[in-house]
């Protein structure tokens, strides 16, 4: 089972630092590891499409319209960090391809039903990809290297070695799911 502390410790390893028993310790790599662990998280998490953060919901229809340009809106989930899709449930690619505009936490489209696929924070490492796990600690290490060590050149070399693990694990993410139809377009037929 795996705990922020997990992660955290992970990463403080990687930099050959003491490792914590709690976010709440009263030591230095506590006190990093607390502020930095959400922030660098919830950029990991924005960076790809994850398998394993990926959601899909109805969304209700606000009471309220917007101002102008659109007839309707609709509140994003209080989980969402980043829309991946939004689509009126239509199976016909064209016909659930919408206009909308995503503004501060809300939706704005002219469309009465949507449905939307997002990128969740999910707060339970458990539920996290082993990669995706791992890149979360290499990122951490990453960035609070210089704070522990001191040393811009081993700072700098940990945020080249995070970045490859990220990119490691989006590209083994991004393989589990089925292979798109690629469909006809002018590009696709000049190649012909």
């Amino acid at each position: 089972m795996a705990s922020v502390v997990d992660i955290c410790n992970s990463a403080l390893n990687l930099l050959g630092a003491s490792t914590i028993s709690a976010l709440t310790d009263d030591s230095k790599n506590a006190r990093l590891c607390n502020q930095r662990y959400e922030p660098i998280r919830n950029r990991v998490f924005r960076s790809h499409a994850w398998n394993c953060l990926t959601k899909r919901v109805q969304l209700a229809k606000d009471s309220a319209a917007p101002v102008i340009e659109y007839a309707n809106q609709y509140t994003l989930p209080a989980d969402c960090l980043r829309v991946l899709k939004i689509h009126t449930g239509a199976t016909d690619s064209i016909a659930s391809n919408i206009d909308y505009a995503v503004e501060g936490r809300k939706i704005k489209t002219n469309e009465g039903t949507v449905y939307l696929v997002y990128v969740a924070i999910d707060t339970d490492p458990n539920n996290y990809d082993t990669y995706l796990q791992e890149s979360i600690s290499h990122q951490l290490a990453a960035d609070i290297a210089y704070a522990i060590t001191n040393n811009a050149t081993l700072a700098k070399n940990y945020m080249e070695r995070a970045d490859e693990r990220l990119r490691e694990a989006r590209f083994i993410d991004a393989t589990e799911n089925a292979l798109g139809t690629i469909e006809s377009n002018e590009f696709t037929d000049a190649r012909l």
